[in-house]
């Protein structure tokens, strides 16, 4: 799903247009069911909605694209608004939609190390450590500077997700999986859900992505046993 981002209030968003692509549907269907249930949908938490100054420069941020050219009042769909998009359909292709949006879209991350901060003190305590001269006296600031290092590890350890490498290599083993224990297309889609569902229950996680780097060995044998609902 290549879809070009929108960030609005801090949070990314899709134009009326992205989210009807997305949901393979047409524009002025999402725009119909928007006005018939126009009482459920609440301005600055499902959706917003640019005029006049702010619709102009968001116009002039995407110049090249005609589909805004005659738009008066332009609709930006957040993460909650697309789930209610995705419950008004109440089908299987909206459902698996709507979590690819999720998975590749609104909650998708930079691929950034967390505490990147705490990794350069480390290096720089390495640095100071082994400049430290070998006397007495600064043998145990040496001891103190090499337990603050251990510590600092520890903690970014903890806290390191999977790296598009690593994301790889787990969907390749859930797809792997879900295609080893069923041959009907339709049905794959039913497993894939499934086993996505229960990875993030099993990891506590909101998506396979922020599953932990130290955890990705537990996440594959997980999936190597997983027994599908149906079947268990």
């Amino acid at each position: 799903m290549h879809l070009q981002p929108i960030v609005q209030n801090g949070q990314r968003v899709l134009t009326t247009l992205q989210l009807a692509e997305s949901f393979e549907t047409d524009p002025k269907i999402i725009n119909r069911n928007f006005q018939r249930n126009a009482d459920r949908y609440v301005q600055g938490k499902h959706y917003f909605a640019l005029t006049g100054d702010d619709l102009k420069d968001f116009k002039g941020s995407r110049q090249f694209d005609d589909s805004l050219k005659f738009v008066s009042v332009l609709y930006l769909w957040t993460e909650k608004g697309a789930w209610l998009r995705a419950k008004s359909l109440n089908t299987d292709r909206a459902w698996d939609a709507y979590e690819r949006l999720v998975d590749e879209y609104y909650d998708i991350k930079e691929n950034i190390i967390p505490l990147s901060k705490d990794q350069a003190l480390v290096t720089v305590l390495r640095k100071t450590a082994d400049l430290v001269e070998d006397t007495q006296a600064i043998k145990q600031e040496q001891h103190e500077i090499r337990k603050l290092i251990t510590q600092v590890d520890l903690k970014v350890e903890e806290q390191i997700t999977l790296d598009h490498g690593e994301q790889r290599r787990l969907q390749k083993a859930i797809a792997s999986k879900v295609y080893e224990l069923e041959s009907d297309p339709a049905a794959r889609s039913k497993l894939f859900r499934e086993i996505y569902r229960e990875i993030k229950d099993r990891f506590a996680v909101a998506s396979y992505k922020d599953v932990k780097r130290k955890e990705l060995q537990s996440a594959i044998r997980y999936v190597e046993n997983w027994i599908p609902r149906r079947v268990s």
